[in-house]
């Protein structure tokens, strides 16, 4: 790759930080307790090393430590590296951390001038763009009252509208993509897509692997410290949350009741759920699936006396607490039954459509007309992961049949 097509060099960077366990914030307690003074060193970087062609956009991903933050700062030289060489081609814009550099008794249109020219544009430059930043902000009824008078989310639109038209060769932005409502956060997107398309290389931090997809044109996975993978978003993420998928896996609930807490459950008491399990196609216990993934509940239960005209029963319930979806024998039209004896129950679900989120699931006995013998309350949780990027609650079968007038153009 030619060096003028190079827009920023990182060769193996490192950096550590120490972290102090007691420190004295006074002269006087440092020289009394000095013994306190002990750190650990932790090392964030231990040795990176990628590029970035001019007019690429990159996500950086990984869990929270991993080192994302710490490598956007030293491209912006907030700090600098203990080892190793980065190198930045055009001017740099930061939307790391917004507004800084406000004061808050300066107007929205004080701190525009304020705020750009630590970005390095001249006054002529600013005048140029201040009604387009006023504009894009859509703050023109405030832009003269002072800043502290603002809510947070007038402060971040203005702060990101400086930012997004400083006319930046490099944009380097950290986990702000939530700016202001659903209308902003579109506008602030297609305008990243007509900044990217006129040739600004761009680097993003975010857990929203959708919103990398949707920009970049390569993911960056950092974990502890070192580039787990480099590539094409959509392979890159899903090896990311198949990790992820098998870390939550090894610390979640194993489904074991006997301990659950008595208000999360309620009913006569004659049977108990004992255990719950969740099993994938091929028979492997685990509680991470991907959509459209096939699911398998086990359900050891006990009986303590005998259960007439019995009823199982499963409801499942996204992170909000929207209710997703909800069935029974009764309503599948099982025909009556008892129970009397412990034992197990299957409950299979097929090409599971629902999209990635963190899922808390109900199982219940009941008897009769919907008497509870144990209702089990959020009382399993299972993970949808997917590299798809549809939103809402569950992925839809469907198709798009395009018009044969319409000129078809290759992917990139």
């Amino acid at each position: 790759m030619a060096d003028n097509e190079i827009a920023i060099e990182v060769k193996d960077v490192a950096k550590s930080f120490k972290v102090y366990f007691d420190k004295g914030s006074q002269l006087k307690e440092r020289l009394l307790f000095f013994k306190r003074n002990k750190y650990e060193e932790r090392r964030v970087l231990k040795g990176i090393s990628f590029t970035v062609k001019r007019g690429e956009a990159i996500g950086l991903i990984g869990r929270n430590g991993c080192g994302k933050s710490t490598t956007l700062k030293l491209l912006t030289r907030i700090m600098y590296p203990d080892s190793g060489k980065i190198t930045m081609n055009g001017r740099v814009s930061s939307l790391i951390e917004l507004g800084a550099g406000f004061h808050p008794d300066m107007s929205g249109r004080e701190n525009i001038y304020t705020n750009a020219s630590i970005f390095g544009l001249t006054k002529k430059e600013i005048d140029a763009r201040l009604q387009d930043i006023i504009d894009f902000s859509e703050l023109e009824q405030f832009i003269d009252n002072p800043v502290r008078t603002y809510s947070s989310g007038m402060y971040m639109r203005l702060a990101f509208s400086v930012a997004i038209n400083v006319d930046a060769d490099i944009l380097l932005i950290d986990e702000i993509l939530a700016v202001g409502d659903a209308n902003f956060q579109a506008k602030c997107f297609a305008k990243l897509k007509e900044i990217k398309s006129h040739g600004t290389t761009i680097v993003i931090v975010s857990h929203s692997l959708g919103q990398i997809e949707q920009i970049c044109d390569r993911s960056i996975w950092i974990l502890d410290g070192l580039i787990r993978a480099d590539g094409d978003p959509k392979e890159v993420d899903l090896e990311y949350l198949d990790f992820m998928g098998n870390e939550m896996q090894k610390s979640m609930n194993t489904g074991n009741l006997t301990g659950a807490c008595e208000t999360e459950r309620h009913g006569n008491g004659n049977a108990r759920i004992e255990k719950v399990r969740a099993f994938n196609s091929d028979g492997e216990e685990q509680s991470v699936f991907r959509t459209g993934e096939k699911i398998v509940f086990k359900i050891d239960y006990s009986v303590r006396e005998k259960v007439f005209d019995a009823v199982f029963g499963l409801g499942v319930f996204n992170s909000n607490g929207v209710s997703c979806y909800g069935t029974n024998t009764r309503i599948d039209r099982f025909k009556l039954f008892n129970i009397e004896e412990d034992g197990t129950l299957e409950i299979v679900l097929e090409e599971v459509p629902l999209l990635p989120d963190l899922y808390s699931l109900d199982f219940t006995i009941e008897y009769g007309d919907g008497i509870p013998v144990d209702y089990c309350r959020h009382i399993f949780k299972i993970e949808i992961i997917s590299g798809i990027g549809d939103i809402g609650v569950a992925r839809i079968k469907h198709s798009f049949l395009l018009d044969e007038n319409i000129e078809k153009k290759d992917e990139k």
